[in-house]
């Protein structure tokens, strides 16, 4: 899968701050952003966990590489034009709200216990339409990936 490119900067400049430090191993704050952006992406959980608990540093460098491998390139050869994507992310639009609404629409939920927000983190676009459409409204910023082949929309 792939890694959006503002995912993939800010993990660089944890990284920066990481390896300026004399002991990288004192970044504690640092640790937990790189730790919090990593649980995000397609990485496999157990060996972020363990990079991050021994605070490797060359296997976060490692880490940063194999994002760099599947991120999407700056534009794709055969990036589909603006109006196919603009068709394409009114339906997705829609069928975000849509999930939306009937989570927050089941009758066994309690808004005092559960509270108001929905607990939808993205879905998986239609399927009328190739992958690389998806991903060039990541690029272009109109969505974010959020894993496993989810989107979500980013806030206008």
């Amino acid at each position: 899968m792939t890694c959006d490119p503002a995912t993939l900067a800010a993990f660089d400049k944890l990284l920066a701050a990481i390896q300026a430090r004399d002991d990288p191993r004192r970044a504690a704050d640092e640790w937990k952003q790189v730790y919090r952006l990593l649980q995000k992406t397609s990485l496999p959980a157990a060996r972020v966990a363990d990079v991050v608990g021994n605070r490797d540093v060359a296997g976060l460098a490692g880490l940063g590489d194999e994002l760099r491998s599947t991120a999407p390139a700056a534009a794709l050869p055969d990036a589909p034009g603006s109006e196919v994507c603009a068709k394409a992310l009114a339906p997705f639009r829609k069928g975000f709200s849509l999930t939306i609404l009937e989570e927050e629409s089941k009758l066994g939920r309690n808004p005092l216990t559960k509270g108001a927000k929905s607990s939808i983190a993205g879905i998986v676009p239609p399927t009328e339409w190739p992958e690389s459409v998806w991903l060039e409204l990541v690029r272009q910023g109109k969505l974010r990936y959020v894993g496993h082949g989810f989107y979500e929309p980013t806030k206008p």
